[in-house]
């Protein structure tokens, strides 16, 4: 048998380049062309910018590079507040000011709206926008222990890396988990097995700050009653992780006091669990859920379907306000949380159901009756992939206004291109949500409506 050759790879040519940059890329990086007409990503550089750069990575239709010198900066570039900046791979544009910030997203989320949908919403919203900093309450810091380094070290994973970025402080953070990395740090270092702690999720309530922390292998009762020492005097709730989600338990305290956060406009309490999904930025998701309500124009007889409801973030508050809600969830632990908020809030027009929502047919499936309903108003916050099967549905449900939470600007938009396009819905309104501030993420929402 002939021996399959191995093309050889071109090695790479490291001699640093400049570059006008013309654009920004949904993604962050600066975009420019090089002198032999190939597309060119480079890290950290601004449209405007005359940048010298270095390839990191080069394809046959574009190339990759990082910045190493601005030559001409934009009139829009400022002094990063990180001191990790363009190491740590949690922000990408804290060297742009906050409003171009938002500038760029919104032509992001509408350059996909014509490009993917072929739709354009007829009227813009104001951009909904929170605090820059300290808005994080949910996060995943990876944890390592590397002896030529110090010991451990624990941040974010590095840009463009598998590697953590050893940090002190994070400026995204809330406060009070920010300044605890240090001491977080030095207490894993202590462990008897501080070279299998890969991560510790932090989750922050209105009444309690958790960290969860994964284990490779069995804690001694020593790392057991050192850990409940620095829960205790940092004040937080500490879980452990030794193998999947559901072998997560307390440390300390034994018994912790369920986790909640509050609506006070609707008088309602959301308890969750440490490993619930919950929107990251807790100030701007009381902006959003009120915003959506508004935007739904509910009335007293209103029959309400939210879709995707996770714990009843939104489907709560709807309660409050319409005649009869459905929340359906594809994750029945999410379920039974929800109808446990259900009881937590004496909510009697509200019913949760399970249902698969990427499914094509759910028609065999004991699902409470709900796809036979049918709603003056539908809400929908699918994940990244989108609603493209619930989507398909929608007129079966007869709504006469659909609220779509996004936090996928291109799924968001083919959604959209079938609302319009194929199910006779305007879209009236659209805008985006800054819900992660500083990265190139881009939450949004939508509003559909039938004449």
């Amino acid at each position: 048998m002939a021996r399959r050759r191995r093309r050889a790879r071109k090695q790479l040519d490291l001699t640093p380049r400049e570059i006008q940059i013309d654009s920004l890329a949904h993604d962050g990086r600066g975009v420019g062309r090089g002198e032999d007409g190939k597309v060119v990503f480079v890290d950290f550089a601004l449209p405007g910018e005359r940048v010298k750069y270095v390839p990191v990575m080069n394809r046959k239709s574009y190339l990759f590079g990082t910045t190493i010198e601005v030559l001409e900066a934009s009139p829009h570039r400022i002094e990063p507040k990180c001191a990790v900046f363009g190491q740590c791979g949690g922000c990408v544009l804290q060297h742009l000011e906050p409003e171009k910030q938002i500038h760029y997203k919104q032509q992001a989320l509408l350059e996909n709206f014509k490009k993917i949908g072929d739709v354009q919403p007829e009227t813009l919203l104001a951009p909904m926008v929170g605090p820059q900093w300290g808005y994080r309450r949910r996060a995943r810091l990876g944890a390592k222990f590397v002896p030529k380094k110090g010991g451990m070290i624990v941040g974010f994973r590095e840009r463009n890396s598998s590697y953590i970025q050893p940090t002190e402080r994070c400026e995204v953070l809330y406060p009070q988990v920010s300044n605890l990395i240090p001491a977080l740090r030095d207490t894993l270092g202590k462990i008897s097995c501080n070279d299998k702690l890969p991560q510790v999720e932090i989750s922050v309530a209105d009444n309690a700050t958790v960290m969860i922390l994964r284990h490779l292998e069995t804690l001694l009762q020593q790392d057991l009653d050192l850990l409940t020492a620095f829960a205790k005097q940092h004040e937080i709730q500490l879980f452990l992780q030794p193998g999947n989600l559901k072998s997560v338990h307390p440390l300390y305290p034994p018994s912790p006091e369920p986790l909640y956060y509050r609506f006070d406009a609707f008088d309602i309490t959301v308890e969750f669990l440490p490993t619930d999904f919950i929107q990251v930025n807790g100030g701007i998701n009381d902006r959003l859920v009120a915003t959506a309500i508004e935007l739904l124009d509910l009335q007293e007889t209103d029959r309400v379907l939210d879709l995707f409801c996770g714990v009843g973030n939104f489907t709560l508050p709807l309660a409050r306000c319409a005649a009869h809600v459905v929340g359906v969830e594809g994750d029945r632990a999410l379920v039974d949380r929800a109808d446990h908020n259900k009881a937590l809030n004496k909510l009697n027009n509200l019913e949760f159901h399970f249902g698969d929502l990427f499914k094509e047919d759910m028609t065999s499936e004991s699902h409470g009756g709900w796809l036979e309903q049918s709603f003056d108003k539908v809400l929908l916050d699918p994940p990244r992939s989108g609603a493209a099967e619930m989507v398909k549905r929608i007129p079966q449900f007869n709504p006469s206004k659909i609220v779509y939470v996004s936090c996928g600007p291109a799924t968001l938009a083919r959604d959209a291109g079938v609302l319009v396009n194929e199910h006779g819905y305007r879209m009236t309104h659209a805008g985006v949500i800054d819900m992660f501030p500083h990265t190139a993420h881009v939450e949004s929402i939508a509003v559909f409506e039938k004449d």
